[in-house]
């Protein structure tokens, strides 16, 4: 691994971010202190643990990195859900973005996986 910036799962994170705060902009006002900002938090701790993490030494380091970014994937889960139900988003953005979170849950667990065996 050369970088963070050459992981196709950290990429995929950063798109997600820019596409989060699209949706996000058009939530009420009473919302930017509540669901838009946990919302755009979780989504930025994605990429930015993958990063972290790949800036330690060792892999079980970036291993604990890594879980964290995973923690944020579900927590950015359970925060569209909850969006999708007060209807700030519709069911068609829903799935988009909930496709894209599974795979980056997906990669996330593969990348674990493959570090963890070479601890």
């Amino acid at each position: 691994m050369k970088t963070h910036k050459d992981l196709e799962v950290w990429k995929k994170s950063i798109e997600l971010v820019t596409e989060i705060y699209q949706v996000t902009k058009n939530f009420p006002k009473e919302e930017l202190y509540g669901l838009t900002s946990q919302m755009r938090r979780a989504a930025i701790s994605i990429p930015s643990n993958i990063a972290e993490g790949s800036a330690r030494q060792g892999n079980k380091e970036l291993v604990q990195f890594l879980y964290i970014a995973l923690g944020s994937v579900v927590e950015l889960d359970t925060q569209l859900i909850i969006a999708r139900n007060l209807s700030y988003i519709n069911e068609e953005k829903f799935i988009q973005l909930i496709v894209k979170l599974e795979e980056i849950a997906k990669m996330l667990n593969g990348l674990i996986n493959y570090r963890k065996t070479k601890l």
